[in-house]
């Protein structure tokens, strides 16, 4: 009997992101701006004017009968009867959706009511639905705030995993003379990288991308996930990147040890290596703990540079883990730090090892060569002591620690190349005074001393 193979190419999993009420909107309108792609978006608003600016493909007015398309009013309970209007519209925007990604700012109208029935609808429908929300700012009205706590608790109900970022939170990574446009940006960007960071390696935008199966598993009914984004160059950018997105603000001081499913994005430049992958890897695990089911993709954005930034989201948490305190910045972070530093350093010191080795093999064979010929030669160990002695001008000994040990940089390079302020010297670089330049050759002195001079 002949075997019959299904060779029709089956298409990535389906993605919609749904942006609720006036928050949601300004949030989908930021990711369209710049360019999340492989999702669909969609924007379901009261507010027939800010419905109609928005830019997603899909827009549903909700509770047109209800509210006449002029918004929710700040009242939750309208939100959620607009969305029970207009059940049908919504729930043809949403079928046949693998996940959805709810949004929306709490405390408002349109969003803290209408968010939860959306939700709700999407479970219906058997797609595998995130939230992600925000909470106001402290200086907003306490209505507004016991407002987003009530929408939040009923969202919870509703979805499989919910993301709660407090703006408050964000006033510990923007300056404080940020402008009240560009806090709220701030907002949406967060907003953007959590959605991003999650849709990225399921739509096949990464170079290494996780099945949409994995993520269901990690993600279904888990309930409250937390997410941190951490961003760092340099050396040791990856494992910087990590410990920053595992003690990010938006955790709230809280630990992910303890969670059950782990979600790590890795976006940097095309020339990422291995070991940083595994670096930040091993760091958030070691963070989360041996039996925690750790899912991770790497996407590649040249935009970056020579930055990488780390998006974890961790779900499942074991309450009493949580309760933990999380990872010490003196005593964790640094120390890996420095660990990492001292590890370069020793392959610093290696690599002039054999360079000098290669350099007196060399030099070996042209002194005999040239001493058979009879010429006149320098002694091999002068030569060596000479190329040593340059190699310890141009790689230091350790990392400068302090400001006894960086003093010696203040000289400039040129004075630090000629040997006549070595790097590994532990005494003080001196500064150069007007005595010592009176005390030059003339060749010697700068140009328009001697111009005066003469």
């Amino acid at each position: 009997m002949p075997i019959e193979l299904d060779c029709t190419p089956t298409s990535g999993a389906k993605i919609r992101v749904v942006g609720v009420g006036g928050g949601g909107g300004n949030a989908i309108n930021s990711m369209i701006k710049r360019g999340l792609n492989g999702v669909d978006f969609i924007a379901a608003n009261t507010d027939a004017q800010a419905l109609q600016a928005n830019l997603a493909g899909t827009k549903v007015q909700i509770g047109k009968d209800l509210t006449r398309g002029l918004g929710a009013g700040a009242d939750p309970t309208i939100g959620e009867l607009a969305v029970e209007e207009s059940i049908e519209d919504v729930r043809e925007a949403l079928n046949q959706s693998d996940m959805i990604f709810v949004t929306a700012g709490m405390g408002g109208g349109t969003g803290t009511g209408g968010a939860p029935v959306i939700a709700r609808i999407g479970r219906e429908l058997n797609a595998l639905v995130v939230g992600i929300v925000t909470k106001p700012f402290n200086w907003e009205a306490r209505k507004r705030s016991h407002s987003a706590e009530h929408g939040i608790s009923s969202l919870r109900k509703h979805v499989d995993a919910l993301i709660v970022i407090p703006n408050q939170k964000l006033m510990n990574i923007i300056d404080k003379n940020t402008s009240f446009v560009q806090a709220f940006q701030k907002v949406d960007d967060v907003l953007y990288n959590a959605t991003k960071g999650i849709a990225d390696i399921i739509s096949g935008n990464g170079y290494v991308n996780v099945d949409f199966a994995d993520v269901r598993t990690i993600m279904k009914g888990m309930g409250d996930a937390l997410m941190g984004i951490g961003i760092a160059r340099g050396e040791c950018r990856a494992l910087e990147a990590a410990i920053n997105a595992i003690n990010s603000p938006l955790l709230e001081g809280v630990s992910i040890k303890g969670a059950k499913g782990v979600l790590v994005n890795i976006t940097a430049s095309s020339d990422v290596s291995m070991q940083e992958v595994g670096d930040a890897i091993a760091t958030i695990e070691e963070a989360a703990g041996d039996d925690v089911n750790l899912i991770f993709g790497v996407v590649f954005n040249e935009e970056l540079g020579d930055q990488l930034m780390v998006t974890v989201v961790a779900t499942g948490f074991n309450k009493e883990a949580m309760e933990e305190t999380t990872v010490d910045l003196q005593t964790e972070v640094l120390p890996h730090i420095q660990q990492q530093m001292q590890s370069h350093m020793q392959n610093a010191h290696v690599q002039q090892v054999e360079v000098v080795a290669q350099v007196q093999e060399q030099f070996v064979y042209q002194e005999t060569k040239i001493a058979a010929n009879g010429g006149g030669v320098v002694s091999t160990p002068q030569f060596i002591g000479a190329v040593q002695q340059q190699q310890q001008r141009s790689i230091p000994a350790a990392a400068p620690i302090g400001v006894g040990e960086t003093t010696k940089y203040d000289a400039p390079a040129y004075a630090r190349r000629n040997g006549s302020i070595p790097l590994n010297n532990t005494a003080a670089a001196t500064v150069t005074t007007d005595n010592d330049l009176k005390d030059k050759s003339p060749i010697e002195k700068p140009a328009f001393l001697r111009k005066i001079m003469d």
